[in-house]
């Protein structure tokens, strides 16, 4: 069991697969920094083409501090102490600020999914950072994702069972549900698509 160690994630919802994936390196730990990456999608933008889902405001309804608070509350629940874990931006997008943020001498545990989780972890050892693959899976078997959990939210179908119990309460309680149905809206609308990007980038 090593000092410290790194999990990272845009979490956006906070899955049970997310979790498995959290618990699995905090096991391996005894203090996991949390990383949430695309902290926002200006400041931290996508700058690879497998990066699809860190683009659009649809793809990314909740803040950085709504992440926070949803991973931090169901973390407790699940009877992980506080003064076991902490939560911090981690620009994957800018791979070169990660020791900004992250410890340099951590672990940094990953699972492969996707073709865009194996360039994540190319990224991260890059930087000269020690990492450890939890697991490596075909796609089919690491949903479903927060994409999927999303589409369920949009389109009104049911979704609790895939997320941590206070994760559904704190999305319900804040009216994120909702965001996530209007944001589908929007981006659904023809004349939205057919602007230009600069004339959309307020939205997304």
């Amino acid at each position: 069991m090593v000092e410290t160690g790194v999990a990272f994630g845009r979490f956006q919802i906070f899955t049970l697969k997310h979790m498995e994936y959290i618990l699995a390196a905090k096991m391996r730990c005894y203090k996991l920094y949390i990383g949430i990456t695309h902290a926002d999608i200006v400041s931290f933008a996508a700058t690879s083409s497998l990066d699809q889902h860190g683009v659009t405001k649809r793809d990314n309804p909740l803040t950085y501090l709504e992440r926070y608070e949803m991973i931090q509350g169901a973390l407790l629940d699940f009877g992980v102490r506080r003064k076991e874990f902490d939560i911090i931006p981690f620009p994957v997008t800018q791979p070169d600020l990660i020791p900004q943020y992250a410890p340099r001498d951590a672990t940094y545990y990953l699972s492969i999914c996707r073709e865009w989780d194996e360039e994540k972890a190319q990224a991260v050892q890059r930087q000269g950072l020690k990492t450890e693959i939890l697991w490596q899976r075909p796609g089919e078997d690491c949903g479903p994702t927060g994409y999927d959990v999303r589409t369920m939210v949009a389109e009104n179908k049911e979704w609790f069972q895939y997320v941590p119990k206070t994760v559904s309460d704190y999305i319900r309680k804040r009216g994120i549900d909702q965001r996530i149905r209007e944001l589908e809206r929007l981006y659904s609308n023809p004349e939205w698509k057919n602007q230009k990007p600069q004339e959309r980038s307020a939205d997304s």
